[in-house]
């Protein structure tokens, strides 16, 4: 995802301590680099993560820092002619590939939305993903993705989060050690050691289930809003 504001969005960061901002030669080649350097293994991590979503025929689903719309025509893929995919984004690059990518599908499209701001009013959607951006954003602005998330599905509808798994880095092997403090992001480090089953649930939702990957240094993470909303406490 590329977190660029809108008014500036070939000029400044929005957040420049973030490293989920994507622009430039980057961003037209965002797909080809992360396949080489993950040895040509990330396209298949990508699809088996999105496998294990559960999309059935018919779904509306919201991708959230939509990128290169590589997730939403995998999504596509399950949801079908008679499913909707609406990615956010800010990136123009970005959201530029996403449409050259998902143009022979007219029920995939991109819209430009900061997803850390209120989102535009629309049909509730029964799924949402978010890959690997949750952890460049600085923490308040991860809690507000959590809200608009929350009252943008319908009763019942999941929150699907796609990024690192929970563990202290300087635990782990050197590369990861090494990888946490020379590559990624302060926040980064920050919302690996955070636990995000009381920050869904803290926002409403019920985390139902967790596929973990790569040594659980990545994971699925999925949430439900109830049918039920909980009861206001007296």
């Amino acid at each position: 995802m590329s977190m660029n504001s809108s008014t500036h969005a070939n000029t400044a960061k929005r957040y420049p301590d973030s490293q989920v901002e994507v622009r430039g030669l980057e961003a037209r080649y965002y797909d080809l680099l992360m396949d080489v350097a993950s040895l040509g293994r990330y396209k298949g991590f990508i699809e088996g993560a999105i496998g294990d979503m559960d999309i059935q025929p018919g779904d509306r689903i919201l991708d959230l820092g939509s990128g290169s719309g590589r997730n939403a025509c995998l999504m596509r893929h399950y949801s079908g002619e008679d499913g909707e995919i609406q990615g956010y984004d800010i990136g123009d690059e970005m959201m530029a590939r996403f449409r050259t990518r998902c143009a022979r599908h007219g029920n995939v499209q991109v819209a430009r939305q900061p997803i850390d701001e209120d989102f535009p009013p629309d049909a509730p959607f029964d799924k949402a993903l978010i890959s690997f951006v949750l952890h460049g954003l600085p923490h308040p602005s991860r809690l507000k993705v959590l809200d608009n998330v929350y009252h943008a599905l319908r009763p019942g509808g999941t929150f699907h989060i796609l990024d690192f798994g929970e563990f202290d880095p300087d635990h782990r092997a050197l590369p990861v050690r090494w990888f946490f403090r020379h590559v990624e992001c302060p926040y980064a480090t920050d919302y690996v050691r955070r636990s995000w089953t009381e920050n869904l649930e803290g926002a409403g939702f019920v985390v139902t289930e967790q596929h973990p990957y790569v040594w659980g240094l990545a994971r699925l993470l999925t949430a439900q809003k109830p049918v039920t909303p909980p009861l206001a406490s007296v």
